[in-house]
Parts: structure tokens; C-alpha cells; sequence
């Protein structure tokens, strides 16, 4: 392919990191395709056109459905609510572009089955956003694993937690709906679950509690009784039979972007923070005990691909930067080479893990994944 075109539909918050992506993965990488933004969409063709003229976008639209037909667009990015994910990625799967999709798949497994029913009758490619994954250093904790550095894990913890929902007298927004699925368990849930996917493989039970710290939400019309859950915790166990825990709060005030990662195996540790995600701590009982304790290490140009944006250690990569890099493998995959993500393949493990935790929470009991 000498170009990709691209087409984009909203330009939120994820909407502009979709665009930063496509904007930046051809400097950075220098191995790619032309990258063509051809169209973007919103929610009325004065946003679209404002908002292409800010990402470079040639074509804009108040209409999505103007994207996908855009004979110029190969590829649809998505980053619209989740309750209209499944419409979207349908309609583009059948109209023979590739998509990538922002995370959580749909808000409910049936609708997460249906797109990778389109997937699989398209074969195009369908990945989701799950950018934390494509972190250098998540990839080495992965390597580390996989060369048996810490020995055979018997115990993960993950907490995800920020504050944007903390304060109590904060108006109610689109995320108290339910149509937008369960509230923290597919809102923020699904980036541990994406953890584990890609460090452990599947979860074969779990064990889920949720929690609503405020009950309503005040509205220009009054209080409205909040429709979701922004607490959960939840017990698992892992196919390799490890035990795992998972805890996520969207009102744990003080809390920014943290997700903590503790993997606790034979002959070590090793622990990860996003609020502190470039480095990580490891644990090795082959020490000497005179130096035995937590090791930092901060990203470098030996954790490929830092070295693509950086060429000296412990300077840092961002959020936007990991998108980019999730931008490479999305191109990578549909160049038909190897690739890390979350395909709609995977992505579904991760649904029915949170339909699992839902049915839980409902029956009071242990679920077994299907």
C-alpha cells in the first residue's frame, strides 16, 4: 500500500489522540504507508469541519455514515460512546475498512459478539484501543515472564483508580447511563483485563462486588438516580491457575491515571505504575541477600520502541506516545506483519470476562468464563 487513508469518527478526547496518532506514526516510525486523513465526522458538520481543519483532515461530516462510504477512507477510526460502537464498526467491517476501535468493545457481550461476527465475515482487520499495553516496559515485563526471571507467577493484583468522579456535588454525565454498560467494570476494568490478556492469557472465574459511593447526580432538573456502578472489585483466577485480584474506583480523590501492576511469582516480583510509567521495580531471590530488594528501572532505548522517540534513557515517553505506537501495530497488521494489540479476537475474552463479573455481582457467586 502506498497510502492509508484515514477516517475518523469524534474528535473528544480520544477522538484527538486517534488523530496525534495518525498524524505522527510516519516521523516516528518512518517505515509506513502515506498516511491520508481523509475524512472526519461529528456530531454536526460545523464540529466536523472545525475539527478536521485542526487534525488535517481533507473531508468532514455531520453524518458518520459519510466516512465510511468516503471511497478515499481505508481504515475508521472510532472513539465515539460505546453504545455506538456497534452500529459503527458493523457498518464499516461491511463496508470493507479496516477499524480500530476505542475500548471497551460494546457496552454488552452481545453486541461484542456481533462485531467480531462482522470481523471474522469481513476479514479485515478490528483492533481496539487499548494503548496501555503497548508501553516498551509492558512488553519487557512480558519478556522478563516468558524467560522465567521471577518463576512461575502465582499471584497478580491490579488497581485502577482516578478521581474525575470524585467529588460528590459533580453533575450527572453520559457515563451514569446505562446504555453505556456497567460503569467502572467495562470503563476501567477492561484496562487491567487487557493486562492480563497480554502478560497471562485467559481468566477461567471470577468472583465481582460493585459499588455506587453516590447514588445520584444533580441535573439542571433535579436529581437523577445514578444508573451504574463506579467501584468494583473483583476475584480471579487465572487459566494457569494463578490467583488474581482486580480493584477500580472512578472517585478515589488524589488518584490521576494510576494503575498498579504486582505480579508475584517463585523467585521474585515485579511491580508497575501508570502514574509512573516509565519504570518499573523488580524483585530476584538470585540476589545475593546483602542486596537483595526492588530494582527501578526507567525506559531506555534497549525497550524498543523508546528508541523510536528518544534516544537517551529515562526521558520519558507519555499517553499520546503510546497511541502512536498502537497506531504502528494497527498499520503493521493490516501490512499483514506480526503485531501487538487487542484484536476483536481477543477483545471478546476481555467482554465475556466482563459479563462473567456482572453475572456475578448479580448472583452473588463464583462464574465461570465461557
Amino acid at each position: 500500500m502506498e497510502t492509508i487513508g484515514v477516517g475518523l469518527i469524534g474528535s473528544g478526547f480520544m477522538g484527538k489522540a486517534h488523530a496525534l496518532a495518525w498524524n505522527s506514526v510516519g516521523p516516528v516510525f518512518g517505515d509506513v504507508p502515506r498516511i491520508g486523513l481523509a475524512h472526519l465526522g461529528d456530531a454536526s458538520d460545523e464540529l466536523a469541519r472545525r475539527k478536521a481543519d485542526e487534525f488535517g483532515f481533507d473531508r468532514a461530516s455531520g453524518d458518520w455514515r459519510r466516512v465510511i462510504e468516503d471511497p478515499n477512507v481505508d481504515v475508521v477510526s472510532i472513539t465515539t460512546p460505546n453504545k455506538f460502537h456497534l452500529e459503527m464498526a458493523q457498518a464499516a467491517l461491511a463496508a470493507g475498512k479496516h477499524v480500530w476501535c476505542e475500548k471497551p468493545m460494546a457496552p454488552n457481550l452481545a453486541d461484542a459478539e456481533m462485531m467480531l461476527a462482522a470481523a471474522r465475515a469481513s476479514g479485515k482487520v478490528a483492533v481496539l484501543g487499548y494503548n496501555y499495553i503497548q508501553n516498551p516496559l509492558i512488553r519487557h515485563i512480558r519478556r522478563l515472564l516468558d524467560e522465567g526471571v521471577i518463576g512461575e507467577v502465582n499471584h497478580v493484583r491490579i488497581e485502577m483508580d482516578e478521581d474525575f468522579m470524585a467529588d460528590p456535588e459533580a453533575p450527572f454525565q453520559q457515563r451514569h447511563e446505562a446504555a453505556n454498560g456497567w460503569g467502572a467494570l467495562d470503563d476501567f476494568g477492561v484496562h487491567p483485563l487487557s493486562f492480563i490478556v497480554t502478560l497471562f492469557g485467559e481468566v477461567s472465574k471470577v468472583m465481582c462486588d460493585m459499588a455506587k459511593p453516590y447514588p445520584t447526580r444533580r441535573t439542571p432538573e433535579g436529581d437523577r438516580d445514578v444508573e451504574v456502578h463506579d467501584l468494583v472489585t473483583i476475584l480471579l483466577r487465572l487459566n494457569n491457575g494463578a490467583s488474581g485480584f482486580i480493584a477500580c474506583s472512578r472517585t478515589a480523590w488524589g488518584r490521576k491515571g494510576r494503575i498498579a501492576l504486582q505480579i508475584f511469582g517463585a523467585k521474585g516480583s515485579i511491580t508497575y505504575d501508570q502514574e509512573r510509567m516509565n519504570e518499573f521495580q523488580l524483585y530476584v531471590t538470585s540476589d545475593r541477600e546483602t542486596e537483595q530488594g526492588f530494582r527501578t528501572i526507567l525506559s531506555a532505548p534497549q525497550h524498543a520502541p523508546y528508541d523510536r522517540f528518544i534516544p537517551a534513557p529515562g526521558h520519558g515517553l507519555g499517553f499520546n506516545d503510546l497511541k502512536t505506537i498502537e497506531c504502528r501495530q494497527l498499520i503493521g497488521r493490516i501490512l499483514g506483519q506480526d503485531s501487538v494489540g487487542i484484536t476483536f479476537e481477543q477483545g471478546i475474552l476481555i467482554e465475556r470476562t466482563v459479563a462473567a463479573a456482572g453475572a456475578s455481582f448479580l448472583e452473588g457467586r463464583w462464574v465461570d468464563i465461557a
